[in-house]
C-alpha cells in the first residue's frame, strides 16, 4: 500500500493523518501553491504589524483613544490570533491605553458561541487572564449605522464594538464560495452585525446568482466584481473598521504572511497574494477525488466545491475528510435545527447528478452535522478508513486515478 498523508486537527494538536491506498492507483496529489511556505517567526509577525499599509502606526492610531475592541475570527478559521495579539498589545500599551479600556469580541456571525477553551486556543491563556473576551451576540445588542449602496443591505453593529473608538480586526485570508475570499470586511458582516443584517446580505447574494446563471461573479477565489464582497466592504466602513490585520495560511494553518492597515488598501494587497497562493492546478476525470478538510473542518462541505470539478463524469467517486472533533457548525442561518426544520435561508445541498458516489469520513460521528452534505442512496457516512477503503476498492481495480486535495476547503482553480 502507499501511504498519503493530509494534516488534521488544527485545535487539537495538528498531525498528520496517513491513508493508505493501492500501490497500482495512479495518486496525484493537487497542492495549493502556497502549502509548504515557511511560516513567518514571531519577529516577523510583530515587524509587519509595527508598519502598517495607508494608516500610522497602532500605537500612534491609539493615542488620545478612549476604549479599543479587538475583534477575531471564530473556530471556523485557522487563524492564529494568539501569534498576532502580543505585538498588537505592545503597540497598545506604548500608546498608553490601559488594559482596563481593552476588550476582545469574537466575529460570530450566524454560527453557535464559544467557550473558554476556544477562546484559549484562539486567544491564549494570557490573554483570557489579563482582558474580557465576549461572544458577539447577533440576535441583540446591535445598533444601526446605515445601509450599504451595493445591495442595500441595512446595517446594524454589535453595540459594544460601536462604543469603541478604535476597532481592530484579526483573521485569515482563504477563499470563500460566496465572497471569492474570507477576511477584510467580513470580520464586521457577517462577523458582528445582526441577524437580520446578516440574512438581507445573503438574500441579495441569491438573487445575485439567479440573475447571473450565465456569467457567475461569485465563487472560491471569484472577487473583483463580487457584489456581495463589495456589499460587505461597504459595512465594514460603515462601522468604521480602524485597522485590519490579515494573515494568509500554509497548509498547517501556520501564519506566512501578514497584511496590516487600512481596510480596503491592506485587503486589496493580501488579495493579490491570496489569488497566488491558495491557487491549485485545474485536474478532471479522476475516478476517485478524496478532498480532506483542515483550516475549515467544522464547515467540511467547503471542500466539496473543488473536489466534484476534478471527478469523473462517467461515475467519479468523492471521499470528502471531516474530521472535526466538536461536529459540524451551528450555523442560525444555513444549518440544520431537527429532521426538517433549518434556519431561514437553509438549502438543502445535492451532489451533481455525474457523481456515482459521496463518501464523508470522520473519526468524529455528527449524526445531525449531516445536514450539512446532500443525502441519498449514493452518500455514505464512514467511520473507519478500512471500510471507506474497501467500498472504493469494489468499483475501483488497477490504474484507478485518484487526486488527493489536501486542504480541499480552501483550495480553489482560477
Amino acid at each position: 500500500m502507499q501511504i498519503i498523508k493530509v494534516p488534521q486537527l488544527a485545535w487539537y494538536g495538528t498531525r498528520e493523518l496517513e491513508l493508505p491506498l493501492p500501490d497500482n492507483w495512479q495518486v496525484e496529489t493537487c497542492n495549493m501553491a502556497g502549502y509548504n511556505r515557511a511560516a513567518m517567526s514571531p519577529q516577523q509577525i510583530e515587524a509587519t504589524i509595527g508598519k502598517p499599509i495607508d494608516i500610522p502606526p497602532i500605537r500612534e492610531l491609539a493615542r488620545g483613544k478612549n476604549e479599543v475592541v479587538i475583534i477575531f475570527d471564530d473556530m471556523s478559521r485557522v487563524t492564529r490570533a494568539a501569534q498576532i495579539v502580543p505585538a498588537v498589545l505592545e503597540e497598545l500599551t506604548e500608546a498608553g491605553i490601559s488594559d482596563s479600556r481593552i476588550r476582545f469580541i469574537v466575529a460570530l456571525g450566524a454560527h453557535g458561541a464559544l467557550d473558554r477553551l476556544d477562546f484559549v486556543k484562539k486567544l491564549g491563556e494570557e490573554t483570557l487572564g489579563r482582558f474580557p473576551v465576549y461572544n458577539h451576540n447577533a440576535f441583540g445588542n446591535c445598533t444601526y449605522v446605515g445601509k450599504t449602496s451595493t445591495y442595500g443591505t441595512e446595517v446594524y453593529v454589535n453595540e459594544e464594538v460601536m462604543k469603541c473608538d478604535l476597532k481592530i480586526a484579526i483573521g485569515s485570508v482563504v477563499p470563500h464560495p460566496m465572497s471569492g475570499f474570507g477576511g477584510g470586511g467580513k470580520i464586521m458582516l457577517p462577523g458582528v452585525v445582526s441577524f437580520e443584517t446578516i440574512k438581507q446580505n445573503h438574500q441579495s447574494f441569491y438573487k445575485t446568482v439567479l440573475e447571473n446563471l450565465d456569467k457567475p461573479v461569485y465563487g472560491m477565489g471569484v472577487f473583483d466584481d463580487n457584489p456581495m464582497r463589495i456589499d460587505i466592504e461597504e459595512a465594514a466602513v460603515l462601522a468604521g473598521l480602524d485597522l485590519v490585520i490579515n494573515c494568509i495560511v500554509n497548509t498547517w494553518g501556520e501564519t506566512v504572511a501578514v497584511f496590516t492597515g487600512a481596510l480596503v488598501p491592506t485587503y486589496a494587497a493580501a488579495i493579490e497574494e491570496a489569488k497566488t497562493h491558495y491557487q491549485t492546478p485545474r485536474v478532471e476525470g479522476k475516478n476517485v477525488v478524496i478532498a480532506n478538510s483542515f483550516s475549515k473542518p467544522n464547515e467540511a462541505f467547503l471542500g466539496l466545491n473543488i473536489a466534484y470539478r476534478a471527478a469523473s463524469r462517467e461515475g467519479g467517486d468523492v471521499v470528502l475528510i471531516a474530521n472535526a472533533p466538536e461536529g459540524q457548525v451551528t450555523h442560525y442561518l444555513l444549518g440544520t435545527f431537527g429532521l426538517t426544520e433549518g434556519g431561514p435561508l437553509r438549502q438543502p445541498p445535492r451532489t451533481p447528478q455525474y457523481l456515482s458516489r459521496l463518501i464523508v469520513y470522520t473519526e468524529y460521528p455528527d449524526m445531525a452535522g449531516r445536514g450539512w452534505v446532500p443525502q441519498g442512496d449514493n452518500v455514505l457516512f464512514l467511520h473507519k478508513w478500512d471500510d471507506v477503503l474497501k467500498v472504493l476498492q469494489e468499483s475501483h481495480g488497477a490504474d484507478t486515478k485518484v487526486a488527493v486535495y489536501p486542504n480541499a476547503d480552501i483550495q480553489y482553480c482560477a
